[in-house]
């Protein structure tokens, strides 16, 4: 995104900033916290998988290349009359693009959404995998009750938390709990930093591998599953156009999506290192498993608990973000003709609360839905991210694309499909090998 290419193709002209301009830092702190949320959980097992330096190096080019996408994205967008990612796809690809966009968004944001609870369910009232009994934060300190069962405490957290928050009309109203989010992913890295040095210091750390440990071909294959689970990770194009239309000028958005970039990529690895450097190769995919343990002491046993509730409230305020763009969409693709939503009080109330009941039935009836989501999602959030950017850019229905631009594209578009090819085929390699 050079400063270069903007007074030729404006990315935001200023008839649709709105009457009272979000900040820069409001549009750095819910950039961050749509980047933010379940996927920081897997990245200390990406290094698991790749090792130390491939894993940073990974993280580096993915943060890259999600710049590059949003730059496509935006002056594509405000080159034509699209407002909206699944605006610009139809304008494209026609109604196949749009239809594709926003299915893609809410497959990635639903699961996404469902998987909050899930995990937030997981850390207030327990989990039962494979027969093994992990108890909640509630029922550790309170005992085994009715009102801290996993189907009581996520409808109060809807109820109470999350309800007032979706309910906000814009995205800037979000900035103050997105800071707070981010805050709270600052703090849970923190903490493990703390953890994983005093381990070091105590000479419990366990040794990074800087490497990939490499045995068999099988192996081999498996280094790839870990390039969806960091796409995902940065993937955060379906809140570009909500967050950026809101800004005065092209110039902020490109300076918050960089500045979060930033932030993220550091957040991302220094809990890949701390986490990695707690557990070693007994890291789970879901690292709030590896807090969930006794401690010899009170302050251990203080600290693993706040490593566990800092993250679901983390996600709590993550949740009203995705389900801005998720209803947007939902909106958008079933009644492309209805006035704006946020006008409509009667349409955004039902559509708010129909999202709500069918992401708590979901997270209660499907608790194991996360292995669902790496095949789904992580699918989707790849086409979000790369092959869609991508694709308008060699599309090139304005033709301002450059020689550049289209090298890419076109490099985006293979990586990211080749990649995803052999994750799931691996995944599905290793799912059908374990059942045999």
């Amino acid at each position: 995104m050079s400063p270069e290419a903007e007074p030729h193709i404006p990315l935001l002209p200023l008839k649709k900033s709105p009457a009272r301009p979000a900040s820069v830092s409001g549009a750095v702190f819910n950039v961050s916290t749509s980047i933010i949320g379940a996927g920081i959980m897997s990245i200390p097992a990406t290094l698991k998988v790749l090792g130390a330096v491939p894993a940073f190096v990974l993280i580096v080019v993915i943060a890259w290349l999600a710049d590059m996408s949003v730059e496509f994205l935006m002056r594509f967008t405000h080159s034509g009359e699209a407002t909206t990612y699944a605006g610009l796809m139809k304008e494209s690809f026609g109604r196949v693009g749009s239809v594709a966009l926003q299915v893609c968004v809410m497959i990635t944001n639903l699961g996404c959404l469902i998987i909050y609870l899930i995990i937030i369910g997981d850390v207030l009232s327990g989990s039962q995998p494979d027969g093994s009994v992990h108890l909640g934060i509630l029922q550790e300190w309170f005992g085994v009750r009715w009102w801290n069962s996993r189907e009581f405490a996520l409808l109060f957290i809807l109820a109470f938390v999350m309800l007032p928050l979706v309910l906000l009309r814009r995205v800037e109203s979000l900035r103050f709990s997105s800071a707070v989010s981010v805050l709270l992913a600052v703090v849970f890295v923190a903490i493990s930093s703390v953890l994983g040095v005093s381990a070091l210091l105590e000479g419990k750390a366990k040794n990074p591998r800087l490497l990939p440990h490499l045995e068999n071909r099988s192996s081999f294959f498996n280094l790839f599953t870990a390039v969806p689970v960091i796409v995902t990770a940065f993937t955060f194009h379906f809140n570009v156009h909500p967050i950026g239309s809101e800004l005065a000028r092209p110039s902020h958005m490109i300076a918050a999506v960089r500045i979060s970039l930033v932030l993220c990529a550091s957040i991302y690895f220094a809990i890949g290192i701390f986490g990695y450097l707690l557990f070693g190769d007994s890291i789970m995919a879901d690292i709030l498993i590896n807090f969930d343990r006794d401690s010899d002491t009170a302050i251990g046993s203080l600290l693993n608990d706040t490593v566990r509730l800092s993250y679901a409230l983390h996600l709590m305020l993550v949740f009203p973000l995705l389900n801005f763009s998720l209803r947007a969409n939902i909106d958008e693709f079933l009644f492309p003709k209805k006035p704006f939503l946020a006008t409509d009080t009667p349409r955004f109330l039902w559509l708010t609360l129909v999202l709500l009941v069918i992401s708590y039935l979901a997270a209660i009836a499907f608790p194991d839905i996360w292995y669902f989501f790496q095949f789904v999602g992580s699918t989707s959030a790849v086409c979000l991210a790369l092959i869609f950017p991508s694709a308008i850019v060699l599309r090139d229905i304005h033709g301002i694309s450059t020689v550049k631009d289209r090298v890419v594209a076109g490099v985006m578009i293979g990586l990211a499909a080749i990649t995803s090819a052999i994750a799931i085929l691996t995944n599905i390699y290793s799912l059908t090998g374990s059942r045999s």
